[in-house]
C-alpha cells in the first residue's frame, strides 16, 4: 500500500477517534443527572462524575505525550488507551452503585490521554500553514460526534431488557453502547492506522535520493560504494537538512542535491565515517536541553494556556449549569436536552467549518481576538438574562437560547486558534509532552468548571460573575501580548534538528 493512502486512512482513524469521543460525551451527559439520582446519589455527585473524566486525563495526557515523543509511535498508544475507554464504559454500564458509576468515568477518563498524542502526531506531520486547517477539520469530527450522539440516545432511551443478570435500559444503555464501538475502534487502528512522520520522511527522502544520484550520474561521479553510502545517507540526514516535519513534506531538491553529492564525495575520502549515532542520539532523547520552565513560562505560551482553561472551565460549569436549569424552568427530560444537544452540535460544526475558512484567510492571533469578544458577549449576556431569567415561559425560553447560542458561537474560533498557535510557539520535537500539558490545563477546567457550577446552581449570579471576570482577564493578557502571538523562526522554535528515529 503506498504512502498517500496510508496517509489518508491514519487520518480517517484520527478522525473516528474524536468523532467517538464527542459521541460519549453527547450520549452520556443528558442521562447522566438522572442516572446518579436511580442511584441516590446528591446534588454535588453531578460535578464529580463529570469532573472525575477530566482527572484521570490530565494526568495521563503527559503520560502519553511523553511516551510518543520518545518512541515517535502513536499506534499502540491509541491501543492501550482505548482498553481504558472500553472498560470505564463497561463499568458505567453496570452501574450498580453511585461510586462504581463515578470509577467508571475515571477509568474511561484515561482513555483520552492518547489525544496529546495525536496532536503531537498531527504537528509533526502538517507543514505550519496547514495546520489550523488540519485542527479544525479533526475537531469538528467531535463537534460531529456531538451532534450524532443525541441521536442514538434517542433510541437508547428505549432500550429495557437484560442481558445476563445486568438491567439494559435508558441510562445504563450508553455504557453498553460505548463500549461496543471503542472495541469497534480498536480494530480500526490495528488494519487502518500508521504512524505517519517516519513514512512521509522515507518517501520524501527517496524522492531526493533519486534526484541527487541522477545529478551524480550527469557530473561522472564513481559509482559502487560510494553511491550506496550516498543511498544510504539521505535516509538518515534528511532532517537534518529540513530541521522539522514540515519541512520534510515539503524538501528543497536543490539543497538536497548539492549536499548528498559533497557526501558522497566525503565518503570515497573516509568510508567509515556515518553520522547515524549522532542522529540516533538525538532521536533517542527528545528531551534533550528541555527546560519546562523555558518552554512553558514564555509569554505568548502562558496567554494559549489561559485561554485554554477559561475557555474550558466556563463552557464546561455552563454545560453542568444547562440540565438542572432546563429541568427547572422548562420541564426537559433525556429527549429534550438530547434535541438541545443536537441542535448545539449543528452549530458547532457549522462554527468549525466557518473557521477553517476563515483561518485560510486571517493570522490565528486574529481569529482568537474574534472568539473571545463573542464569549465576552456571552458572558454579560448570560449575567444579565440567565442568572434570573426575566418574563414568562417564551421570553425564558428566548433568553436561554441566545445565551446557548453564543456560547456555543464563540467556541471554535478559540478552540482552533489557540491550538494552532500552541503548536506553533513550542518546540515540535516535544509536540506530545506539550500537547499533553495544554490538554491538562484544559483538563483541569473541565474539573473545576463542574465542581463550580454544581456547588452554586442556586447562586447564579456569583458563578456567572466569576466567569465573566476569567474572561476579562484573558482579554487583558490578549491585548498586551497581541504582538508575540505569532510562530517564531523554525530553528528557535524546533531546538535543534528532529529525527522520527
Amino acid at each position: 500500500m503506498d504512502v498517500g493512502r496510508k496517509k489518508k486512512l491514519s487520518f480517517f482513524t484520527i478522525g473516528l477517534i474524536f468523532l467517538l469521543s464527542g459521541v460519549e460525551y453527547a450520549v452520556i451527559l443528558p442521562t447522566i443527572w438522572r442516572y446518579l439520582q436511580t442511584l441516590d446519589a446528591q446534588p454535588y455527585f453531578l460535578g464529580l462524575a463529570l469532573s472525575a473524566f477530566s482527572l484521570t486525563g490530565l494526568l495521563s495526557g503527559p503520560l502519553f505525550g511523553q511516551w510518543s515523543d520518545r518512541t515517535r509511535t502513536t499506534k499502540k498508544i491509541i491501543l492501550f488507551a482505548n482498553v481504558f475507554e472500553i472498560a470505564g464504559n463497561f463499568m458505567y454500564f453496570v452501574g450498580y452503585s453511585k461510586w462504581l458509576l463515578l470509577s467508571s468515568r475515571l477509568v474511561a477518563g484515561i482513555g483520552t490521554g492518547a489525544g496529546s498524542s495525536i496532536f503531537g502526531f498531527l504537528t509533526r506531520s502538517t507543514a505550519p500553514d496547514d495546520r489550523a486547517t488540519v485542527f479544525a477539520a479533526v475537531m469538528a469530527c467531535r463537534q460531529a460526534g456531538l451532534l450524532i450522539g443525541p441521536a442514538f440516545n434517542i433510541f437508547l432511551r428505549l432500550c429495557d431488557f437484560t442481558l445476563g443478570p445486568f438491567v439494559v435500559n435508558k441510562y445504563t444503555a450508553p455504557g453498553l453502547f460505548m463500549c461496543f464501538l471503542w472495541i469497534l475502534l480498536q480494530l480500526v487502528v490495528i488494519f487502518m492506522y500508521w504512524d505517519l512522520p517516519c513514512l512521509e520522511g522515507v518517501k520524501a527522502q527517496e524522492s531526493s535520493t533519486n534526484k541527487s544520484r541522477d545529478g551524480e550520474s550527469e557530473q561522472g561521479l564513481a559509482e559502487g560504494k560510494g553511491e550506496e553510502d550516498d543511498e544510504e545517507k539521505p535516509l538518515i540526514g534528511s532532517q537534518e537538512l529540513g530541521g522539522s516535519y514540515g519541512s520534510v513534506v515539503t524538501p528543497d531538491p536543490t539543497r538536497y542535491h548539492s549536499s548528498a553529492a559533497s557526501n558522497a564525495t566525503l565518503n570515497h575520502v573516509s568510508p567509515t565515517h556515518s553520522p547515524q549515532p549522532s542522529v540516533t542520539n538525538e532521536s533517542s532523547s527528545p528531551f534533550k536541553n528541555f527546560s519546562i520552565t523555558r518552554e512553558f513560562l514564555r509569554e505568548e505560551v502562558v496567554v494559549l494556556l489561559a485561554a485554554q482553561f477559561i475557555t474550558l472551565f466556563n463552557q464546561t460549569a455552563l454545560e453542568t449549569m444547562v440540565t438542572p436549569m432546563t429541568q427547572k424552568y422548562f420541564g426537559y427530560g433525556e429527549l429534550e436536552n438530547s434535541v438541545m444537544y443536537c441542535l448545539c452540535g449543528v452549530e458547532v460544526i457549522a462554527g468549525f467549518l466557518f473557521v477553517r475558512w476563515l483561518s485560510r484567510r486571517f493570522a490565528e492571533r486574529v481569529v482568537l481576538a474574534i472568539g473571545l469578544t463573542i464569549c465576552n458577549i456571552s458572558a454579560v449576556w448570560c449575567l444579565i438574562f440567565l442568572a434570573n431569567p426575566l418574563g414568562d415561559f417564551p421570553w425564558q425560553l428566548t433568553e436561554f437560547i441566545i445565551g446557548v447560542f453564543l456560547q456555543v458561537l464563540g467556541l471554535p474560533f478559540v478552540a482552533v486558534a489557540q491550538v494552532s498557535l500552541f503548536s506553533k510557539v513550542t518546540a515540535e520535537k516535544t509536540q506530545g509532552f506539550s500537547q499533553g500539558v495544554r490538554r491538562s490545563v484544559g483538563g483541569l477546567a473541565t474539573i473545576l468548571g463542574p465542581l463550580w457550577a454544581g456547588g452554586l446552581t442556586e447562586n447564579l449570579y456569583v458563578m456567572m460573575g466569576v466567569m465573566m471576570g476569567l474572561l476579562a482577564l484573558l482579554t487583558i493578557m490578549l491585548a498586551f501580548s497581541y504582538d508575540r502571538l505569532v510562530e517564531p523562526a523554525t530553528d528557535k522554535r524546533a531546538d535543534g534538528p528532529d529525527s522520527c528515529g
